[in-house]
């Protein structure tokens, strides 16, 4: 389906689940639902001037952006086959819109700096490979900040909101769902409501009718969520939901929420 034309300038932001490493653009079966959604999310937005991307896959201390004009392949994971570490995504990078970032970040009291050498991770082309196979939309990467304060994450939100009147597309690419140990104990079809109860608070919190201050203390509190720590024995999958949020001025649209991998997975989009 044809993307849609940028009339008036809005900033879209979406929050969704990469998944298992490679095994999306290996075709595995069990992304079928993430793979048929990340192929037909395109349709439902206007297509961007460029892309920024929030990985779970890079922290550092202060946020940190990619400055190279065309960024390497950075394969962050090991043990799959030899076509894992063939896909390409040649997007070229987009060094001005990093350097301006970085000084938006600046502007609000938030140390930033530019990785002139660092590639597209796995949370970055995996997506956008499947989103837009074409790599013709510049695109960058955000890192997440080391310690993980989620209202921390949320400021770095906020003080990406000089964008939110440019065509630009923002990504959080985490996964709802990340117990790396609840995954390899997985029987398929077996129910979990733990993870069930953890879904439905964050489709409430983004989603529901809460008021902006509301949502944010849900945020910041999340381990207080139903199963929050079974679901997320470390954040940095779920964090890139709060950049999201930080940004976004209103409700979230659930435009996802289905398995990955045998378990349930939502996804957000604002704008």
């Amino acid at each position: 389906m044809e993307q849609k034309r940028a009339n008036n300038k809005a900033a879209q932001i979406v929050y969704f689940s990469h998944g298992g490493g490679p095994l999306p653009i290996l075709r595995d079966p069990g992304h079928q639902a993430m793979i048929d959604f990340l192929t037909r999310l395109p349709a439902q937005l206007t297509g961007p001037d460029a892309i920024v991307v929030v990985s779970a896959h890079w922290e550092e201390n202060a946020a940190t952006l990619l400055g190279s004009p065309h960024p390497p392949m950075f394969y962050d994971y090991y043990g799959f086959p030899r076509e894992a570490y063939d896909i390409t995504y040649p997007a070229p990078g987009h060094p001005a819109l990093a350097m301006r970032i970085g000084g938006m970040l600046a502007r609000n009291g938030l140390p930033a700096s530019l990785d002139p050498e660092r590639g597209f991770d796995h949370g970055h082309f995996i997506p956008l490979k499947l989103m837009y196979p074409q790599a013709d939309i510049p695109s960058i990467q955000l890192s997440l900040l080391r310690g993980l304060d989620p209202a921390a994450h949320i400021a770095l939100g906020k003080a990406l909101r000089e964008l939110l009147s440019e065509n630009i597309l923002v990504i959080g690419s985490g996964f709802s769902f990340h117990n790396l140990t609840a995954f390899s104990q997985l029987t398929l079809g077996t129910p979990d409501p733990a993870n069930d109860a953890f879904q439905d608070w964050l489709i409430e919190t983004c989603a529901g009718p809460l008021s902006l201050p509301e949502r944010e203390q849900r945020l910041i509190e999340w381990e207080r969520a139903p199963s929050a720590r079974y679901c997320h024995p470390r954040e940095e999958h779920l964090l890139p939901l709060h950049v999201c949020f930080g940004m976004a001025d209103g409700p979230a649209t659930v435009v996802f929420d289905d398995e990955i991998l045998g378990k349930r997975s939502v996804a957000f989009l604002w704008g």
